[in-house]
């Protein structure tokens, strides 16, 4: 039995891109880990210690062997008829076989003979000697760092160890300059990068107390590394003091300052220090004057600092800065920080001081000169149809009043666009509107649309706050995914540069949600009509150039042109719709039956689908649900086989006993089902109508539907055209079939 140690590799570069760091670490030691595995050097319970710093990727993996076991192969040679002839001795395409695997004549006999499909074949059984670690872990190292997910490769030269100078080309995401393997504490020999693998690495750039660090063996990596190198090896480790240190730096601040802890912010301030020390640091409070959106962002964007709020969510003028060096005196630092983000802060107090010197309003006309998209227009026409669409959606929702503040908050919502802030800061669009929007006297109402016309941003995110708010929001997304489907511009595979996924998940969020009491099919086409009158009536703007939702604007020269979306827009718009809910239903728990079942029918309104599901999970329960899901499937069928043929029941031509049976059954369950459907009660309309189960099942086993009098044929699928409906209303049961 091969003798098990812990293993250590590391690789040794120069400062990875922070952003990808993560996943690099998580990736390097994971393929590295399933490589070992498939090669037979791990045992069942080997565990895999991931470590990434920004100058270093590594992983620890307990229980390796020196050598893989060695395994038992059986490999298929050939048919009997194939590899011996008449007389049962071996054929020379078996002798080359064999001599391929290292055999002669004399393994012949001890060839295995084994059925494979409709034929005898021959089976050659041999020991495959197990892997060195040596080769094994060499393996294991480059598919490692050819799978690395990298963001970008670098090319670098390196010396040549021959005897002739020299220099080759390497390519990696950063120029490599270590190697560490260790098998306990023997140095494997592998090769990577040009490097060769030894028991020595570098610490901390400035304050390691040893250079190089030379580690013993595999499991003093971490502690050696941090003792004698000031480095924390492993990201999680590191991301854990960031946090802790967070915390106790705004607990000594006293007990009214929290830190905004942003998850993406500390994976990517973790991958930019390799020993993290938390200072505090300030700035005028002049700057509060600024919307606090901003100064966060420039101070999270741009400086990578954390910023510190009151109880109460308000931004104070104190902030946490996470510095790689931890000084005796860190007042140099705390200093250098506070200079650096001065200017930044100077910068968006410009910009929001120069902003409100123009009001929203004096801004709309600047729209018509920022391309939108090059075969749709301008922002300033877009805005337009977003208008109709609002004011649409409000009269219906509520009347004139809401109609007149959607169409106001339409008008103003994309005008920060043109605004400084937003230029330097496109996240913040919308945020600034409403804050402009305020400035300039606007109802709180009116702010808050314009601030919140964009969501939902994100999954999670929240909706619209108010009425107007929802009904612009609504009409922007579908102005949107009305117009890219018009143009056949659709998201592929994982493309999607207008996010029109996101756009069709925040429509079916505030329709169901917001319970709204809109149909979504008739929601799209009064879309799609309204953009088309504006473009038959305007034209539209045509530009080299298009700006996706969220980029910068871009100023153009245009002229104008004839367009029209077609009508299978609406069609192709709504399926996307529905199929982005059936995802998002399964992502919350229900089946793919359940889904398709409900779905199938395209109920209109949405927030429906809900109850829809909970009664179609609730019929699928009772014992009779199977029966009754079959008999639905087998009567679709009959009625696709004999469309048009079907006619209004006459209970004088029932003839049999079971279709009488099943007709007066339904007289007795039908109505009160349909009382349920009406009155939204799903789940009891569905439990009444299982009572049909005994009649339905009688009927097929009693009656002929396809007879020979065709006005009987005709009646007799009049009834089961009618059972048919009454059944599924509420969900299609035929989908519940298994």
């Amino acid at each position: 039995m091969s003798q098990q140690k812990n293993l250590l590799v590391e690789l040794f570069v120069e400062e990875l891109p922070p952003k990808a760091l993560k996943k690099l670490g998580d990736a390097f030691a994971g393929v590295l880990f399933e490589q070992l595995k498939a090669q037979g050097l791990t045992a069942a319970d080997s565990a895999l210690t991931p470590f990434a710093s920004p100058r270093r990727l590594a992983a620890h993996v307990t229980a390796v062997a020196e050598r893989a076991a060695d395994k038992a192969v059986s490999q298929k040679l050939m048919p009997v008829s194939v590899g011996l002839d008449a007389n049962g001795q071996p054929t020379p395409a078996l002798l080359k076989r064999l001599g391929a695997l290292g055999a002669d004549a004399s393994a012949v006999a001890g060839l295995k003979r084994a059925p494979d499909g409709k034929a005898e074949a021959l089976f050659f059984d041999s020991v495959q000697p197990g892997v060195d670690l040596a080769v094994g872990l060499q393996k294991a190292l480059d598919e490692a760092i050819a799978k690395l997910p990298i963001p970008k490769v670098m090319s670098y030269q390196l010396e040549t160890d021959c005897e002739l100078p020299g220099w080759s080309s390497v390519h990696f995401v950063r120029p490599a300059h270590g190697l560490v393997a260790l098998h306990g504490g023997s140095v494997v020999p592998v090769k990577v990068l040009g490097l060769t693998a030894g028991n020595a690495t570098q610490g901390h750039r400035f304050e390691a107390a040893k250079s190089p660090v030379l580690l013993a063996d595999a499991d003093s990596y971490a502690q050696t590394l941090l003792t004698d190198g000031s480095v924390i090896a492993s990201f999680n480790d590191r991301r854990f003091a960031i946090v802790q240190q967070l915390a106790q730096a705004a607990e000594r601040l006293g007990p009214g300052y929290e830190v905004l802890m942003d998850e993406a912010l500390l994976d990517e301030v973790t991958a930019l220090v390799e020993r993290p020390n938390v200072l505090t640091c300030g700035f005028e409070e002049q700057f509060l004057e600024v919307p606090q959106e901003c100064l966060i962002l420039t101070m999270k964007a741009n400086q990578k600092y954390f910023p510190l709020v009151d109880t109460h969510g308000k931004l104070t003028n104190r902030f946490l800065v996470v510095s790689n060096i931890s000084p005796d005196d860190a007042s140099a630092v705390i200093g250098g920080n506070e200079r650096v983000v001065r200017p930044r802060l100077a910068d968006a107090k410009f910009f929001f001081d120069q902003d409100r010197k123009k009001t929203l309003k004096d801004r709309v006309e600047g729209l018509g000169k920022v391309v939108y998209h090059n075969k749709l227009g301008t922002q300033g026409e877009r805005v337009e149809r977003v208008r109709a669409i609002a004011r649409a959606i409000g009269e219906q929702l509520g009347g004139a009043t809401l109609a007149a503040s959607a169409d106001t908050a339409a008008q103003l919502a994309k005008t920060d666009l043109l605004t400084d802030m937003v230029g330097e800061f496109p996240e913040l669009q919308g945020i600034m509107g409403g804050y402009y929007a305020r400035h300039d006297g606007l109802s709180e109402d009116i702010a808050f649309a314009i601030e919140d016309h964009y969501k939902p941003r994100f999954a999670g995110d929240e909706l619209p706050r108010t009425q107007t708010g929802v009904v612009v929001a609504l009409a922007d997304k579908l102005e949107t995914l009305v117009g890219m489907f018009g143009i056949g511009n659709l998201p592929t595979g994982d493309k999607d540069p207008f996010a029109l996924r996101r756009h069709a998940l925040g429509v079916i969020r505030m329709l169901v949600e917001k319970d709204l009491l809109l149909e979504l099919n008739s929601l799209v086409e009064q879309a799609r009509v309204i953009s088309n009158k504006l473009f038959s009536g305007r034209g539209v703007v045509i530009s080299q150039s298009s700006s996706p939702a969220g980029s910068s604007p871009r100023m153009h020269s245009s002229v104008s042109q004839m367009f029209e979306l077609p009508a299978d827009t609406s069609k192709a718009l709504s399926d996307f719709i529905y199929d982005r809910l059936a995802g998002s239903l399964r992502e919350q728990g229900y089946s793919a039956q359940e889904v398709d079942a409900v779905l199938a029918l395209r109920p209109q309104r949405l927030a429906e689908v809900a109850q829809r599901l909970q009664a179609v999970r609730a019929f699928a329960a009772l014992p009779a649900a199977a029966a009754l899901a079959a008999a639905n499937k087998r009567i679709g069928n009959i009625l696709k086989k004999s469309e048009g043929e079907g006619a209004a029941v006459q209970a004088s031509r029932l003839v049999e006993p079971a279709e009488k049976d099943l007709f007066a059954a339904m007289q007795a369950t039908v109505p009160a089902a349909d009382a349920e459907f009406a009155n939204g009660d799903y789940t009891a309309s569905l439990m009444t109508l299982a009572a049909l189960r005994a009649p339905v099942d009688a009927f097929f086993d009693g009656v002929m539907v396809n007879a020979d009098d065709p006005a009987l044929k005709a009646n007799r699928l009049g009834l089961l055209k009618s059972l048919h409906e009454a059944m599924n209303r509420v969900a299609d049961l035929s989908r519940l079939a298994t």
